[in-house]
């Protein structure tokens, strides 16, 4: 029984860990930049359809990729925002997650233990303008990480659609989207998809692929 229980206790801390590193460095803003910033980087070919994509990732060090520059969560959501000609908005804590992978693990922990809802920075401006909502995070402790809550918890979902997207050590979701309009009051809730984060690194061609199958379905691309 103890080996068992350790090998459980070892792939859950594996699976975190692999997650953590799966998101962007949220960097708080400087004095010379507004405290309240538009949703909008818009791309060439903005959709009909109001569409906007909204992520929290990070950066920094990574369990199976080491450094990174881009987390793996931001390669999703520009795949996704390019593809539908989509507006972007990125969830930035105002104070930033640890750059090193374990002190990351643990402030993530701390937080979730809290139900923490950690402060935001920015704001979407135009909120009223979107009706689709493609939702991004990385999987840490096998649930949402508390920053996205605190941006669910800011706005009013009535009448909007949430697609949840999400990176882990897995192509999976983990059933934890299902509660997601728990928070987003008034919001329906579609078919998500779960992309290993070390994929989005090594090779995103392959994501864009699944994210493109992804989308067809959901009737998006035809």
């Amino acid at each position: 029984m103890k080996k068992i229980f350790a090998s459980i206790l070892s792939l859950t801390t594996l699976l975190f860990f692999t997650a953590c590193g799966n998101t962007a460095e949220n960097k708080s803003q400087t004095g010379n930049e507004k405290s309240v910033v538009s949703a909008a980087k818009t791309t060439d070919n903005k959709t009909p359809n109001k569409i906007l994509v909204v992520y929290f990732s990070r950066t920094g060090d990574n369990y199976e990729v080491g450094n990174i520059e881009k987390g793996n969560t931001h390669i999703m959501a520009d795949i996704i925002a390019e593809t539908l000609g989509a507006d972007t908005f990125e969830i930035k804590p105002v104070k930033p997650y640890p750059a090193d992978y374990k002190e990351c693990t643990e402030v993530a922990k701390e937080e979730l233990a809290a139900n923490a809802r950690p402060a935001i920075s920015g704001k979407v401006t135009n909120w009223q303008d979107y009706d689709t909502v493609f939702l991004g995070y990385p999987i840490w402790w096998s649930e949402l990480p508390m920053p996205v809550y605190t941006f669910l918890e800011s706005y009013d979902w009535n009448g909007k659609t949430i697609i949840p997207f999400c990176t882990s050590a897995g192509d999976v979701l983990t059933g934890k989207e299902n509660n997601i309009t728990k928070y987003a009051k008034g919001a329906k809730l579609r078919e998500g998809l779960g992309i290993r984060g070390k994929r989005a690194q090594d090779n995103p061609e392959s994501v864009k692929a699944d994210v493109t199958k992804w989308l067809k379905n959901l009737g998006f691309v035809k």
